[in-house]
């Protein structure tokens, strides 16, 4: 399928203006670049909630800010622990704010997002371990926060989804929150730059291959590093009993080929899990209900799939 029409004119804006791309940066320059751009990009009329609060919790390196999204005052309400994208380099509570109270409506649950250590300053497993001690700590919380602790839910988009598969993992290993469901929005899964969608969609459709190599060199610099299961969950030696999962992926992604063999995986080890392309559409896109209808869409099918999972 091409390109959705939608996506064209954001596309034509970034090549008509060139100027260094992520990997040409350092990684200070690149986040205020994302602060500014991806803030700017229409998401789509503003969210109201009766309720976000910004806190800081404790973290295994140190106080870790989260921000909590009630959509509605109600008691014992399920909660999805939300871990932002941005190559674990990246990214913030406010990059991802729309997205996370545009799932706290629809769901409609609690969400926690998590403002987790970034590289090259931590790198891994720094990220992984502030966001399972995250999720562990709103388990243990539950009553403080107005939530039910047997419904809580994981998710992210990238490398966000990268660290719910690795919380999810880590829960399972651990004995630690039973966790209900894992909402993985194009996730970083594996470092094999040899898959096709990295090839076919190296350039030109938001996300580059560069700026995934980058990304990793700065998160996981040692390549041998890079198949542990925390760091790549698609290398994990064995995915059964980890929870249901909504896997999805976009068709112009370098990260795509990587979603999707994870959800074979996942399949194969009967894990009950359901996976999405969205045709014509470029990584990024959950965010841009703004531009394109297909985001609105997938962000629809998420809080279809949370529902359904905490009714049980």
């Amino acid at each position: 399928m091409p390109l959705d029409a939608a996506l064209k004119p954001l596309l034509d804006a970034m090549a008509a203006n060139p100027g260094p791309t992520l990997d040409q940066m350092d990684p200070v320059e690149a986040r205020g670049f994302f602060e500014m751009t991806g803030t700017a990009i229409p998401a789509g009329e503003p969210i109201e909630l009766p309720s976000v609060e910004d806190r800081v919790i404790p973290g295994p390196g140190g106080d870790l800010p989260v921000r909590i999204y009630r959509p509605s005052n109600a008691p014992n309400l399920p909660v999805l622990v939300y871990f932002h994208g941005g190559g674990w380099v990246i990214g913030s509570l406010e990059t991802h704010d729309g997205t996370c109270r545009a799932l706290a409506k629809g769901s409609p649950c609690v969400v926690v997002s998590i403002d987790y250590r970034l590289a090259p300053e931590h790198r891994y497993p720094a990220a992984a371990e502030d966001c399972y001690a995250a999720t562990q700590w709103v388990a243990d919380h539950a009553n403080e926060l107005g939530i039910d602790a047997t419904r809580i839910a994981v998710g992210g988009d990238s490398a966000g989804g990268n660290l719910a598969a690795a919380v999810s993992l880590m829960a399972r290993d651990q004995s630690g929150p039973s966790i209900a469901f894992q909402l993985l929005i194009y996730p970083v899964t594996d470092a094999d730059f040899s898959r096709v969608s990295y090839i076919d969609n190296a350039e030109g459709y938001f996300l580059t291959t560069s700026s995934m190599k980058w990304f990793w060199d700065h998160y996981v610099p040692d390549v041998g590093d890079r198949t542990q299961a925390y760091c790549a969950p698609i290398h994990a030696a064995d995915l059964s009993g980890l929870p249901p999962a909504l896997v999805i992926t976009a068709e112009f992604d370098p990260l795509r080929d990587e979603g999707e063999a994870f959800a074979v995986r996942l399949k194969e080890a009967g894990v009950s899990t359901q996976a999405t392309r969205y045709d014509g559409m470029i990584h990024g896109f959950f965010s841009m209900g703004g531009l394109a209808q297909a985001a609105n869409d997938a962000v629809d099918q998420s809080c279809a799939a949370l529902r359904a999972a905490f009714e049980g």
